[in-house]
């Protein structure tokens, strides 16, 4: 039997502050630094995984979230297969914010799947946004999941990067 490795562009995207590289961190390094400077612009990760429905590597694209840096963003997330929307659960989203980070990643593909993703759980007694109001938000933009995520304690980082890896591989193309 051959098991063949799939290759999937996922993008990472949201506010600036809101914790992706962090996130990312966490996930292929495992380690939590919470001294991370602002990205500029991109920043690129690779990450190998085996699920049961076969091998892939995961190039993960950090997209700055500063608004300065916006216009360099379109260039770069031509042939993404998927996408990560990240917020700070400690701060109430604002859907002008939310809107632009949508339309931005599914620039080239309407239906590009996006797992929303929310940040700093382990900051419990500063959150902001209840499971109903994130709900809302992934219905209205028909995204695949909503995961709270921790970057600190590691909470349910591999899960969220696991889900979507599971989505890519059942809309992979041969």
């Amino acid at each position: 039997m051959i098991i063949r490795n799939f290759v999937f562009k996922l993008l990472v995207a949201g506010n600036g502050g809101v914790g992706k590289t962090t996130l990312l961190r966490r996930y292929v390094d495992g380690i939590f630094d919470e001294s991370t400077i602002t990205t500029i612009g991109v920043d690129f990760f690779l990450k190998e995984m085996s699920l049961e429905e076969g091998n892939c590597s995961l190039q993960l694209w950090d997209l700055g979230g500063q608004e300065r840096f916006r216009h360099l963003l379109s260039n770069f997330i031509m042939g993404a297969r998927g996408a990560l929307l990240l917020f700070d659960l400690t701060k109430m989203p604002q859907m002008l914010h939310i809107l632009n980070w949508v339309n931005m990643v599914r620039l080239h593909d309407l239906d590009l799947p996006i797992i929303l993703v929310g940040t700093k759980l382990d900051l419990e007694d500063v959150i902001a946004v209840d499971d109903e109001t994130a709900l809302d938000i992934k219905n209205t933009f028909n995204m695949l999941e909503f995961i709270k995520t921790s970057s600190k304690t590691g909470y349910n980082v591999n899960h969220v990067f696991e889900c979507i890896a599971k989505e890519l591989m059942l809309k992979r193309k041969y």
